[in-house]
């Protein structure tokens, strides 16, 4: 029974063209463009003007999109940003996991963030910074980043098996963004691996030269990585005198949501043994 219903849900017959094309207008819109006009759009979906014209009409008039001062091209709207805002408030990983954060940073005095994976990025979801932590990076909540160029992609990876790697990654080499990016999928799946097994991760000058991160995986009550939290250093190595220290808070603030989200690990009920060194057995 289940199976038929799940086929009736995939039949492209239940697919609605129109809405579907106004979301595939909005999908073209990106950080590198960010400005669009409806002949461009028209060109890149293969749609005719007139179509992209009535659709840009309908979503601006619904708040999702707006003209450029010049009136001849488009951007995102505040519409699209209610949205972000009440799908992440809807996240309980994001309801959890942000007074955890803040608490992380007011202890440690760095800014504390909890990401998610999004295919091959990684999406920033909640952020905490104060007086004594100043904003390092450029990055913000919604800001997303190539997973296997940062060390937060690294831990979210983790879970995942080579195959799966290759199937996300099918091309030889992988973009480079630092001397210590994965130059392939092998190298990547090697990085994640190690993560994975030690249950946190320490990274220096990583994807920015002058940051580093300490970071650990979050795990969901299926004992699947769901998110990756962790403090952002302004400096290109970390210090050795403070490095245990932010590692097990980093560790014991990840254990705490992923207990929240149910997660239980037989092992750790049975011996206690940290989160860090059981992270590649649940994974």
């Amino acid at each position: 029974m289940a199976d038929s219903s799940k086929s009736e849900l995939d039949d492209s017959r239940y697919i609605v063209p129109a809405l579907e094309r106004g979301l595939l207008i909005l999908s073209q819109f990106t950080r590198e463009r960010r400005q669009i006009g409806a002949p461009e759009l028209s060109q890149r979906l293969q749609l005719p003007r007139s179509t992209v014209f009535r659709l840009l009409n309908t979503l601006e008039s619904m708040g999702f999109v707006e003209r450029t001062e010049n009136g001849r091209e488009y951007k995102l709207g505040l519409g699209v940003l209610r949205l972000g805002f009440e799908y992440l408030a809807s996240l309980d990983l994001t309801e959890l996991g942000t007074p955890l954060i803040n608490r992380l940073c007011q202890q440690l005095g760095y800014p504390a963030n909890l990401v998610v994976r999004d295919g091959r990025h990684i999406v920033y979801v909640a952020k905490a910074t104060s007086s004594s932590a100043p904003f390092i990076g450029s990055v913000s909540v919604g800001t997303r980043l190539p997973a296997h160029g940062t060390v937060l992609g690294h831990v979210l990876l983790g879970g995942m098996t080579l195959a799966q790697l290759k199937e996300l990654y099918p091309e030889v080499e992988l973009e480079r963004f630092s001397s210590q990016t994965p130059v392939d999928v092998s190298e990547l799946y090697q990085s994640a691996t190690q993560i994975s097994k030690q249950g946190y991760v320490a990274g220096e000058g990583f994807y920015e030269s002058h940051i580093s991160t300490v970071a650990a995986p979050v795990f969901n009550h299926s004992g699947h990585v769901v998110a990756a939290l962790g403090v952002t250093l302004g400096a290109p190595q970390i210090e050795q005198k403070h490095k245990q220290m932010l590692i097990d808070s980093v560790c014991e603030v990840a254990s705490e949501l992923s207990a929240l989200l149910d997660y239980a690990p037989a092992m750790q009920r049975h011996w206690d043994v940290p989160l860090r060194a059981v992270g590649r057995s649940v994974a």
